[in-house]
């Protein structure tokens, strides 16, 4: 009887082990782990890894030597004022997160004052160090980082007569606040994108996304990634 009993558990076994060999032979391990992807951190099993965009950038066109030259001047100052444009489209962002939380108007208008005064302390030091082609750049990317004009923000945080101070204060250096950022229209415009973009693909600057409606890879196309000369 012991004999017997010894059998059976050996067949018991045997018959488990061949059943998982007939699984693992369905669908062997090297097919599951072709097919699904472990995530580190991420228990789930994915069939996918979700990518980034990504661009392949060629190499840049220049009509001569004074192009050229005024690209790597225009790199440099645009990669200098980025910075200033994104903390200001930050700062619109928390701004208005915070004014839709505040129901009454009177104390809306107190908080918006309040954050007046410190982007403007934020800023101003700096923004006084700008020359004068900088400035206008700045002006460009916050309109590229926003969507809205430099003028129509300070018309929006202050009163119509202080935008219109602005822009004829800025006029007196040749800058205007009412600039907008068109890439697809006009060819320094997407250089600056340009600029951006492959910036952004080395982490020299830290990405942010424009609020405006355009392709860079489109604008590459139309353009042909060439520097022309200045008219």
């Amino acid at each position: 009887m012991k004999k017997m009993k010894k059998q059976l558990v050996v067949l018991f076994f045997a018959f488990c082990a061949s059943l998982c060999w007939s699984q693992v032979k369905e669908e062997p391990m090297d097919s599951i782990s072709e097919k699904m992807i472990i995530i580190e951190g991420d228990s789930i099993l994915r069939s996918s890894i979700d990518l980034g965009e990504v661009y392949v950038f060629g190499n840049l066109k220049f009509d001569d030597y004074k192009s050229k030259l005024r690209y790597y001047i225009l790199r440099r100052k645009t990669i200098k004022v980025y910075p200033y444009a994104k903390m200001a489209a930050e700062r619109l962002v928390e701004l208005n997160d915070s004014i839709d939380k505040i129901k009454k108007k009177r104390h809306r208008k107190k908080y918006t004052k309040k954050v007046q005064k410190f982007i403007e302390e934020e800023f101003s030091a700096e923004l006084k160090k700008l020359t004068r082609t900088e400035g206008q750049i700045l002006v460009k990317l916050i309109h590229r980082q926003t969507g809205t004009t430099a003028f129509d923000l300070v018309k929006e945080l202050r009163s119509g007569w202080r935008a219109f101070w602005y822009n004829t204060t800025a006029k007196m250096f040749n800058i205007s606040i009412k600039e907008e950022f068109h890439p697809d229209l006009v060819h320094e415009d997407y250089l600056i994108e340009d600029i951006l973009q492959r910036a952004f693909a080395v982490y020299r600057l830290e990405r942010q996304k424009t609020v405006l409606d355009f392709d860079y890879a489109t604008l590459t196309n139309k353009w042909g990634g060439k520097v022309k000369k200045e008219k």
